[in-house]
């Protein structure tokens, strides 16, 4: 029996099956099989199929008084071909007579569509298997990276053809296992060109060049792509003048073998040269030309690349691509856009290089709005776009939008790999999910060290130093190694969740046990764990010590933790050398004025701002945002332009006299101006974060966080503010801002607090 999934499937869909025909359906007779007449529907039946005309193919085979094998497989592979899974599985089990080519056909169906398991429970109940039952078992498993089931399926095949041998070949060289091939290719004497290409092409892929050489020379006959192979090969790895002595003295060259030469010249820099072979080639196809164009593009020269596209006489959608891509990748989104909009054809590489122009310039708007528009144009999405697309809402906190975006990633099939699971991983954090992105994280079936990094920074920027460590005791237990980024992540952990001894212990072991060599980033680190922890001494004594010059972000952790330790002495030296290596760094002119005014030195602090206007700093406007019910709503100070103001603003008045009466106080002495203090708690009251949170509040249903972003440091007056309003509002709030997640849940703080106090806790 086929998996119950599948049955449950064409269950699903049995008002669309074909019905049965008038007569008998099993009457499928030896002279039913030459019966003219049935040869004719038959054909008729697959000419319908192939042109994607399922349902007249249906109304033909239900009209059929007698049906023959052959019949029901016609339909058989028909909707296999067209896509039509579970229909294909249900007529199926209506052949009265299946033969091997009605089961291999549903076979190769099950395996294309990734259905290996149910692949494999058909091939356990066929009765006969041949050579290309095994070859679609190998092939299958090989495509999906299950080399060790690809050989399984080999070793059991009792007769082996050439597609058999060359298909084995072909998985262990797609999966890097070129060891192995070469084994295989060992066991037996008679390859033909095809195989020794195929092994000689893995070595070039894996960057074993050498081997593949020594293949090459010793080949019994080589044929036009034994030479490309090498070609191409030398010019990838950077040795031109190999490639050049190779493609010279080739027998024969096609137009690829010049292709190989144009862009071995393009990628390695040699501009000129590759024009000059490209002008000699006596035939050139789109890929030459493509190869040509993208060599300008690597190079900025987006108007040689347009003026050499605008000759083209063959262009493709590639071509097309080429040009979209250079232009995004060069931050020209407008002219990506024209080029985008006059495409006459567009592919699925089209939409993600548009969608990746759009997402690395910040356009989040237009990045939505371009993916909703590829859904509606029935365009495949790739990897590639569902990844900028997470991004996009990572960067915005669309949670709603991306946990849409994972479902129907998984119905894709790439949720368990690590190019889009990374990026999911990443959505996930960023919006504030942690157990989401567990949950995602354990659902992956492939890892590599940028999930392990990903899990690690992401719990370590929510403050969970404990959880990420926990991570990183998980990865030192596989395979993956730990790199220089997992330390980073492991060290912030630390200094985020005030370990400092576990911090300052894999700091001073991590080259002896992980062999990561200590480099700037975990010296920033460092200085911002002992910062944290008030020994400025220490801090200042490692930047000291360091084997080289302190950078700003080192003098800026030093800055923070000068201000939070009241320290304005340390903070005006560290402030003067940021100023030395950054003149136009608004946010230290404004921690350092935060300093001074927080000691009362309101001179100083006045002394700051004319310097920032003198020098022409201009400080970044502070901006709040939080997507509610699938759009993002943004927020300044003071905001007066948002549609419901007066209901957000009256909300927070009401508000902060309940977080008064439950102890309550502002953070004057965070407002940098020389104002009266009730004019003080006015400019608190009103900061783009709070007003986030007070929208959030009023329309969000209860029971759900409140997920916000900010683009600069939270404030400490916000910081507290939030605690008391989680408490009071019974809301868990994640706050997200430059520097790292912050999580405000009402509970045992605020209730200790009106113990001590003898308050009582407000309706």
């Amino acid at each position: 029996m086929l998996p119950s999934r599948h049955l449950r499937s064409a269950a699903r869909q049995r008002s669309h099956r074909p019905p049965p025909a008038a007569g008998d359906a099993s009457s499928s007779s030896s002279s039913g099989r030459l019966d003219p007449e049935v040869i004719r529907s038959n054909k008729a039946i697959t000419a319908h199929m192939r042109a994607g005309r399922v349902a007249d193919a249906e109304r033909l085979f239900a009209a059929m008084p007698r049906r023959s094998t052959s019949t029901y497989n016609a339909m058989l592979a028909g909707y296999a071909a067209n896509g039509r899974l579970p229909l294909a599985a249900s007529l199926f089990r209506a052949i009265p007579r299946p033969d091997t080519f009605s089961y291999n056909t549903l076979l190769h169906a099950l395996a294309v569509s990734s259905s290996l398991a149910d692949a494999r429970g058909l091939f356990d109940e066929m009765p006969v298997r041949d050579s290309v039952t095994y070859n679609v078992m190998i092939s299958s498993h090989a495509n999906h990276g299950l080399v060790s089931l690809a050989r399984h399926y080999f070793d059991l095949a009792p007769e082996k053809d050439a597609v058999s041998w060359n298909g084995m070949l072909a998985a262990y060289v797609r999966n890097g296992r070129v060891e192995e091939a070469r084994g295989l290719f060992n066991s037996r004497t008679e390859w033909d060109v095809i195989s020794w290409n195929t092994l000689m092409s893995g070595y070039v892929q894996w960057g074993k060049m050498s081997e593949a050489r020594e293949l090459f020379d010793r080949m019994p006959g080589r044929d036009v792509v034994s030479w490309n192979i090498m070609v191409s090969g030398y010019a990838r790895r950077g040795d031109m003048v190999e490639a050049r002595r190779l493609f010279d003295a080739a027998p024969v060259r096609d137009v690829f073998t010049w292709t190989a030469v144009v862009s071995g010249y393009a990628q390695n820099g040699m501009l000129e040269e590759a024009r000059r072979v490209f002008d000699a080639m006596p035939e050139r196809n789109a890929v030459s030309w493509n190869a040509m164009v993208a060599a300008y593009i690597q190079r900025r020269m987006m108007d040689e690349a347009k003026e050499l596209f605008n000759m083209m006489p063959c262009r493709n959608v590639a071509s097309w691509n080429t040009m979209l891509t250079g232009y995004a990748q060069a931050g020209m989104l407008e002219e990506a856009k024209a080029v985008f909009d006059t495409m006459p054809q567009k592919d699925a590489v089209s939409w993600a290089a548009m969608l990746a122009a759009y997402s690395q310039g910040g356009c989040s708007e237009e990045t939505l709005q371009l993916f909703i528009e590829m859904g509606r144009c029935g365009e495949w999405v790739n990897r590639s776009a569902f990844a900028c697309v997470l991004s996009t809402c990572a960067d915005i906190a669309a949670l709603e939008c991306g946990m849409q975006l994972h479902g129907r990633l998984i119905r894709a099939g790439y949720g368990v790999g690590c190019f889009v699971g990374n990026a999911l991983l990443a959505m996930y954090f960023k919006c504030g999910n942690m157990e989401d992105a567990r949950n995602a994280f354990e659902e992956m079936e492939e890892r590599d060290v940028v999930s392990w990094n990903t899990m690690i920074a992401g719990y370590a920027r929510h403050g969970f130093g404990k959880e990420a460590l926990e991570i990183f005791d998980m990865m030192r237990t596989t395979s993956t190694k730990p790199d220089d980024i997992t330390l980073v992540g492991v060290l912030a952990a630390c200094s985020h969740s005030g370990l400092v001894e576990k911090g300052i212990s894999y700091f001073y072991s991590m080259h002896h046990d992980f062999g990561v060599t200590a480099k700037p980033e975990h010296y920033t680190c460092m200085i911002d764990l002992l910062g944290r922890a008030g020994r400025l001494a220490e801090a200042h004594d490692l930047m000291k010590d360091m084997p080289f010059e302190p950078d700003s972000t080192m003098w800026g952790a030093l800055l923070g933790a000068s201000r939070i330790h009241r320290n304005p002495e340390l903070g005006r030296s560290a402030a003067e050398k940021i100023f030395e290596l950054e003149p136009e760094n608004a946010g230290m002119y404004v921690l350092l004025s935060n300093i001074y005014a927080s000691s009362g030195k309101w001179r100083d602090a006045r002394k700051m701002r004319v310097m920032m206007e003198e020098r022409g700093v201009k400080k970044v406007p502070g901006f709040s945002w939080i997507e509610v019910q699938n759009k993002v709503h943004t927020f300044s100070a003071c905001d007066c332009v948002h549609p419901e103001k007066e209901k957000i603003y009256a909300f927070l008045e009401d508000l902060d006299m309940r977080m008064k009466k439950a102890g309550y106080v502002s953070a004057t002495d965070m407002v940098l101006h020389d104002v009266e203090e009730e004019e003080k708690e006015h400019m608190l009251k009103y900061h783009s974060e709070k007003l986030a949170v007070a929208y959030g509040i009023l329309n969000i249903p209860p029971g759900r966080p409140i997920r916000v972003i900010k683009n600069l440091r939270v404030c400490g007056d916000c910081h507290n503010a939030f605690k008391y309003i989680s408490a009071i509002e019974g809301r868990l709030i994640l706050l997200r801002d430059s520097n790292r997640f912050h999580h405000f849940r009402g509970g045992a703080w605020i209730e200790l607090m009106l113990k001590v106090s003898g308050r009582t806790f407000p309706a």
